[in-house]
């Protein structure tokens, strides 16, 4: 018995060691990067720190003096946020990088625990978490105080939750999320759809049998009691924080937590093909109306999206958002990472060849290669290079949409069993 109890045992301590070893890394490189970024800060002209870190300090400190975190100019943020980094002001001006780079190891394990769930062995998973863990994007955004990591925990644990049956949990991760970043709300349709089609889940607990009148019957068919807990959770959370914040700010916080959002007409140069359009009607009357137009597309790709492919969850989700990035008004490179976070979730379902991935990413890579030249000709040579910006940044988005055609027609959903 000894015989075989032994190798397994040291099998399975192998494994526990290299996972820990995977999360020791990961945490390593952010730290390395951390300390890294602190001596650029000091010591050269460009800086290491996201200038947007500098806006959530400057907020958190409005804050902790009892005044409006958007005091602060260009703090268009949930006053959440600017509270979670009080500690900023108090303890240590980096602990908002700590707490950012803490939000990365959290997303690597809730990616770890969904693979796990699906039945997929744990040296595996470690490896697909790698791919999030130890890439250096996530790492320098985190390290650089972008808080998109943080969104990536929340999204990863909402997944998670519905995946593991619990739609309260669920409902306020959700909740959360979207009340600090607008663009989950793209999943709401996909979640729905997946609560009401899950199997076992019936309608018959919502409303009562014998209720009559088509508008029950047709609630009859779509509402489920995991439905209505999600909704009912993932509503308060939202509307909660909502309305306690109006409270406590008015007016404005609406304006530059929500409603800013949606009307931003960002006329500087980024990956969006919409921006040079917004640069040239900047002054026109017709530049409000062109801004919300600009959503059509999003909407009408994200609704046959959620509608096709909403039995798969995760993969619905990473779809929606890579839609809402590539086709957004405003699309810069920490957006990339909206998705990126699931997609650890959407490779092991991929019947994509090494080579043939491997060539997609190095696409991917030269689209965005070739948006850098003109725009740094532009940005700090101050050559006009905008129609080349424009057309550098269509063709990025033709990479876009040939990368997420070549991944649906490969994806390849497979049976979940669920480990005990």
């Amino acid at each position: 018995m000894n015989t075989v109890t032994v190798p397994a045992m040291d099998r399975a301590g192998a494994v526990l060691t290299g996972k820990r070893l995977l999360f020791a890394s990961a945490l390593l490189m952010r730290i390395l990067m951390t300390f890294f970024g602190m001596y650029q800060d000091e010591t050269m002209e460009v800086k290491y720190t996201d200038i947007d870190y500098h806006v959530f300090t400057d907020a958190s400190r409005f804050v902790t003096q009892g005044a409006s975190p958007y005091r602060r100019s260009t703090y268009r943020y949930t006053p959440l946020l600017a509270w979670m980094l009080a500690p900023n002001i108090y303890l240590s001006v980096h602990f908002g990088k700590l707490l950012f780079m803490a939000c990365d190891l959290i997303s690597g394990y809730l990616t770890y625990s969904i693979l796990r769930r699906r039945g997929m062995p744990c040296q595996l998973a470690c490896r697909y978490c790698s791919l999030w863990l130890l890439n250096p994007l996530p790492a320098g955004v985190s390290s650089r105080g972008n808080a998109e990591g943080l969104l990536a925990a929340l999204v990863l644990a909402t997944l998670a939750c519905l995946e593991d049956g619990h739609p309260a949990r669920a409902g306020a991760f959700y909740g959360l999320s979207v009340h600090m970043k607008i663009y989950p709300v793209t999943y709401a349709l996909p979640i729905a759809l997946s609560l009401r089609a899950a199997p076992g889940r019936g309608t018959s607990d919502t409303v009562p049998p014998h209720c009559g009148g088509k508008l029950v019957k047709a609630l009859r068919r779509f509402l489920n009691r995991d439905l209505l807990v999600f909704a009912a959770v993932s509503g308060s959370v939202f509307c909660g924080f909502t309305l306690l914040f109006y409270q406590m700010y008015g007016w404005e916080f609406l304006q530059e937590t929500y409603l800013y959002h949606l009307t931003r007409r960002d006329i500087r140069h980024n990956f969006s093909a919409y921006f040079y359009m917004l640069y040239l009607t900047a002054e026109s009357s017709w530049s409000l109306a062109l801004g919300l137009a600009a959503f059509l597309p999003q909407l009408a790709l994200l609704l046959l999206t959620s509608l096709a492919y909403h039995s798969d969850l995760a993969f619905c989700c990473f779809l929606n958002t890579a839609i809402f990035v590539c086709f957004n008004k405003v699309c810069t490179s920490q957006c990339f990472l909206w998705y990126l976070c699931l997609m650890p979730l959407v490779l092991p379902r991929l019947a994509m060849s090494l080579r043939r991935g491997l060539a997609l990413l190095v696409l991917w890579f030269a689209g965005q290669a070739v948006w850098l030249a003109p725009a740094y000709l532009l940005e700090f040579e101050g050559q006009n290079t905008f129609v080349l910006v424009w057309l550098a940044g269509l063709l990025f988005l033709l990479i876009n949409t040939y990368v997420l055609v070549e991944i649906i027609c490969h994806y390849k959903p497979e049976q979940r069993t669920k480990l005990d």
